[in-house]
């Protein structure tokens, strides 16, 4: 299992650079930008990738809704050749509370948004032409960027949109998961469907709050208060009670190194190929807690 680690996208982009030179100096193998209400995602992880080599780069997760998939694409291609080919695409439904209250769209059946989607964007990624004429997007376009196509990661935990993700993308990006519900729920699904369609097989990506700490009551009622939100958006609360959790700080990896280290075995153990740290806590706990990922990285450099 190779291990990544999130931007934090809340600072001056010349310092997440700096952060980001720190992270893969460390030996994390990826990196990671989310996409919400900051900076474009894409746009920053261009401007990290001219100046970091030899780490990969993710958007975790870039929302359909804010662009049609002939953006998408053009923008995605153009970090890739910007970036040498290091570029993977993460894109994701977002959630109905945010499509629908914040951008003004319709979240009417997002399992149909995505398949047609991604029928636009996959064949324009490896440029192919398209002529698409769908319920929700349509597209007669080809595009003269002739870079390799980028991995397309597809936020996915239902079983629909595992499905589609194992049927036509390149894997998926989880969070909020725990280990039952990856090995029971999102491996099997997700890889029984690319198995069907004739596919390789499917990356999976998992991302989870981590502490390193002796005070593991005090970790989980922190990752309860910081992360509450997910425990009440219906994609992450069915995760959450398929893996028995009450709460975010139920799913959250904290104990001292011995258990962190189990914890992410199991993970291991569970199908997953890729683990991005969300390191919570005091500034002490966060320095052991990214001790021990700069080990374990360091342990699994080729």
């Amino acid at each position: 299992m190779r291990y990544g680690a999130g931007l934090n996208t809340s600072k001056p982009i010349s310092d997440v650079v700096e952060e980001a030179k720190r992270l893969a100096a460390d030996g994390f193998s990826c990196l990671s930008s989310s996409h919400i209400f900051g900076y474009d995602a894409m746009t920053l992880l261009c401007a990290v990738g001219l100046e970091v080599p030899d780490v990969e780069l993710m958007t975790a997760v870039v929302p359909i809704y804010t662009r049609h998939p002939i953006a998408m694409a053009q923008q995605a291609l153009t970090v890739q050749a910007a970036t040498g080919g290091r570029f993977s695409l993460g894109i994701g439904l977002s959630h109905q509370v945010l499509v629908e209250a914040v951008y003004g769209l319709s979240f009417d059946k997002p399992l149909r948004a995505m398949r047609e989607y991604l029928a636009v964007l996959m064949p324009l990624l490896r440029r192919e032409t398209v002529r698409f004429q769908g319920e929700t997007v349509s597209a007669s376009v080809a595009l003269e960027v002739d870079v390799p196509a980028p991995q397309v990661i597809v936020a996915a935990l239902g079983t629909g949109m595992l499905e589609l993700a194992g049927e036509v993308a390149d894997g998926t990006a989880t969070w909020m998961t725990g280990p039952k519900t990856l090995a029971e729920h999102i491996v099997p699904t997700i890889r029984a469907a690319a198995e069907r369609a004739g596919r390789p097989l499917p990356r999976v990506i998992a991302a989870l709050p981590v502490c390193v700490t002796d005070d593991v009551a005090a970790a989980r009622r922190r990752a309860d208060e910081v992360f509450a939100i997910y425990g009440t958006l219906p994609s992450y609360r069915a995760m959450l009670d398929r893996e028995g959790a009450a709460g975010p700080g139920d799913a959250a990896i904290v104990g001292n190194e011995a258990a962190v280290r189990g914890a992410l075995a199991e993970l291991d153990a569970a199908g997953v190929d890729d683990f991005s740290a969300s390191p919570i806590g005091s500034r002490d706990e966060i320095k052991r807690t990214m001790a021990l990922f700069r080990e374990l990285s360091a342990a699994t450099e080729p």
